[in-house]
């Protein structure tokens, strides 16, 4: 029979702290009732001793998982139920064990005085700028359970967001690979067999025929997948080492944009999560200026960054929002005239969130669209490949054909 430490008040508010056996926590619940008190936390020892195992607490945690557990603590909050009671339910039933010490944690620091959002700040892995902003204007404002429902939604509407990028992606990584790997059979198993009839016609060989074969005996070689995979590494690690540079990190994003067929998506779902992370942040009470600090860490795009920047402290000189925006040029005119009108008329929030639903349906709309255009494109990539190699092999014979005619 599991034993749950617990900490309550009796019915004159004395606070009680102790131990009790019971078949579940419902049992130990109504005999602590039994007994005049009321449990503020409610714990069972074998789930406190797995919780608080060594180790570093702050670890990244799933978008996925933090998006579950807000929404249940915005549920149990609502519900009347305490804080404490809830962090600890929720400490039992996450199935991520790291995430499950930081939230134990979390309501350890709670109980000893410390506020909430002041203890989730020391997570800043698991608990981003965003929510613990969020969290805190919840708190002053005495909306803490509304608060944790609009993260919840933004939460929810983030990973929608990520789900519709990963579709479009999925499609053309999976078929360029295929593609690859189809030219290398070819070029690997299928070339040399044509090099053996080919060394027979004692002639020179087309230049496409040449070619073909000298990269099928590079390949054939054991060094070969040594000096491509060091090539690649390599690469990635010049494009990251030159990535963590402002600079470059600047014009990375700024080339990501101007892709032919991706870099609109990109620009699209950029709008969107700026959009909805201001309007969010602004609804819950966070200051306009804080808003814009924590919407550039989270813009994603460092050329968005930059403009969110500048209109910042535009806005910290006494402008509006929107004409900075639009003098940064990368935000579109329906976007900057629909934030000047929700200054103008006092709802920059729903203003904001309309601007951030249409370009969610925009990005819908283009996942779409870049489905239908990305196949036949990749298809038809896929036959000058293949019929370039099948060309250069037949180049020989077909001229060999001739001679003999």
């Amino acid at each position: 029979m599991p034993t749950f430490e617990y900490t309550g008040r009796t019915r004159t508010g004395d606070k009680k702290t102790g131990s009790i056996t019971a078949d579940s926590r419902d049992a130990a619940t109504r005999q602590l009732g039994a007994m005049g008190i009321e449990p503020d936390r409610l714990i069972e020892k074998k789930k406190r001793a797995l919780m608080g195992g060594g180790g570093r607490l702050n670890k990244r945690v799933k978008s996925v998982e933090l998006l579950v557990f807000t929404r249940q603590l915005s549920t149990i909050v609502s519900s009347g139920l305490p804080l404490l009671q809830g962090l600890d339910i929720l400490a039992e039933q996450t199935e991520d064990l790291n995430f499950a010490k930081i939230i134990q944690a979390v309501a350890q620091d709670i109980e000893s005085g410390e506020t909430f959002s002041d203890t989730l700040r020391k997570y800043p892995r698991a608990f981003p700028d965003l929510y613990t902003s969020m969290v805190r204007a919840g708190e002053a404002g005495g909306d803490l359970d509304g608060v944790l429902m609009q993260l919840a939604d933004y939460l929810e509407a983030s990973e929608e967001l990520k789900r519709k990028i990963k579709s479009a992606m999925t499609y053309p990584v999976v078929a360029f690979s295929m593609i690859i790997l189809i030219a290398g059979g070819l070029i690997i198993f299928v070339v040399p067999q044509f090099a053996e009839i080919f060394g027979s016609f004692d002639a020179e060989l087309p230049g496409p025929t040449q070619m073909l074969i000298n990269i099928s005996n590079f390949l054939r070689q054991w060094y070969s997948i040594l000096v491509i995979i060091g090539s690649v590494i390599g690469l990635i690690a010049a494009v990251k080492m030159y990535g963590s540079t402002p600079g470059g990190r600047y014009n990375l994003d700024s080339m990501k944009l101007r892709l032919p067929v991706f870099g609109d998506l990109l620009r699209k779902v950029a709008i969107s999560r700026i959009t909805r992370t201001l309007s969010t942040l602004t609804k819950s009470g966070v200051a306009i200026l804080q808003a814009m600090e924590i919407v550039e860490r989270t813009a994603g795009n460092e050329v968005y960054a930059l403009a969110v920047r500048n209109a910042s402290e535009s806005v910290r000189n006494g402008e509006t929002l929107a004409d900075p925006l639009a003098r940064s040029g990368v935000f579109p005119a329906m976007v900057t005239r629909m934030i000047g009108i929700g200054e103008k008329t006092g709802a920059l929030e729903s203003m904001l969130m309309k601007i951030s639903e249409f370009y969610d349906s925009e990005v819908k709309a283009t996942v779409d669209g870049l489905t239908s255009l990305i196949e036949p494109l990749l298809i038809g990539l896929m036959g000058i490949v293949v019929g370039g190699i099948v060309l250069g092999l037949f180049m020989p014979i077909l001229q060999l054909s001739s001679l003999v005619q």
